[in-house]
């Protein structure tokens, strides 16, 4: 029995030993895989009009990055609620941060949202979420993991657009190529702009020549400004409300086809959450249920509209609503 113990032990070793020599030599080949399509990025560079010297200058530092291709394979799978997630991208601790980064930088953040027509509670809510108000911006390579996750090849299109666009950004000189870093999937900043993003979006606040949402709060500020504005942000109204329903529905979504006047949903029995009827004004909504009928239900308006645009994601434009409230509450 020790025997057959000691040759199953020994059967273990020689499978992993022939695994990790697999890995091994799949990340070598990955490796000269990715040198070779480095030299097709730099052509196509030329081919855009960026000057060989700059090219070959800032594509001496870009690697092959294997654990951004696992971050991107390995997304989280399991079902959150949104009350799970609120309690961890919105907890008390959060909520004061934002308070008090809102005092803090209050007449710049009132001067930016009255240029823009955006209520700077909504610009805060944005950077705490995307950032926690600057602290956690990535130390990935931009480059190098956009380059990686082209390579790999299942987004090809995208983020070889956003690596170029990163190109752009270091010829117009907002950053230098060392200090070109982000999340993994090659969001930078404190507003996490991805390249393309950020060319579009992204604003010289102070006048020095340079976007900097790395490390100005003015830029920072009016970039999100500027994104919300440019995508449609009314500065008058809000982002929607939680309700609940007296009746049934079951036509809900934010389709455009699904909107409705205030005056059909109250019609339709959906109530603020209090249970109190709706406000008779002439806004049209969307009846939202991230969790289905048996979660939390919202009514939203032509702003949620616009965060849905910053992320694709009902769970974040509710957290960053959440938060909003919770600024202007100041608590």
């Amino acid at each position: 029995m020790k025997l057959i113990g000691l040759l199953t032990r020994a059967t273990l070793i020689l499978a992993f030993v022939a695994l990790s020599c697999q890995s091994v030599a799949a990340q070598q080949k990955n490796a000269e895989g990715f040198k070779l399509y480095l030299q097709t990025l730099a052509q196509e560079a030329k081919q855009k009009g960026f000057d060989e010297g700059f090219i070959d200058t800032v594509l001496t530092g870009v690697a092959f990055r294997p654990t951004v291709i696992k971050s991107d394979k390995n997304q989280p799978e399991k079902k959150i609620t949104l009350d799970s997630y609120l309690a961890t991208r919105v907890p008390d601790w959060k909520v004061k941060q934002a308070v008090d980064a809102y005092h803090k930088h209050k007449a710049l953040l009132e001067k930016i949202g009255r240029e823009y027509n955006v209520q700077p509670r909504f610009i805060v809510a944005l950077w705490g979420n995307e950032s926690n108000f600057g602290r956690i911006q990535g130390k990935y390579s931009v480059l190098s993991s956009l380059a990686s996750l082209a390579y790999e090849g299942r987004r090809e299109r995208l983020f070889k657009e956003n690596f170029f666009a990163a190109l752009r950004i270091l010829e117009q000189g907002h950053i230098s190529a060392e200090k070109l870093t982000g999340s993994w999937a090659g969001a930078m900043g404190q507003s996490q702009f991805m390249p393309v993003s950020f060319l579009n979006y992204a604003v010289d606040y102070d006048g020095d020549g340079k976007k900097d949402i790395w490390g100005t709060p003015a830029d920072v500020f009016a970039s999100i400004a500027n994104y919300l504005s440019t995508e449609g942000w009314d500065g008058n109204g809000t982002w929607g409300r939680q309700v609940t329903l007296t009746a049934p529905i079951d036509e809900y979504g934010l389709a455009k086809s699904k909107r409705r006047s205030l005056i059909d949903w109250q019609q339709a029995g959906v109530r603020r959450f209090d249970g109190t009827a709706l406000p008779n004004v002439d806004i049209e909504a969307a009846l939202i249920m991230p969790d289905g009928k048996d979660g939390r239900i919202y009514l939203v308006y032509n702003n949620f509209q616009t965060l849905m645009k910053w992320n694709r994601s009902s769970y974040f434009g509710v957290s960053v609503g959440y938060l909003s409230e919770r600024i202007k509450r100041g608590n």
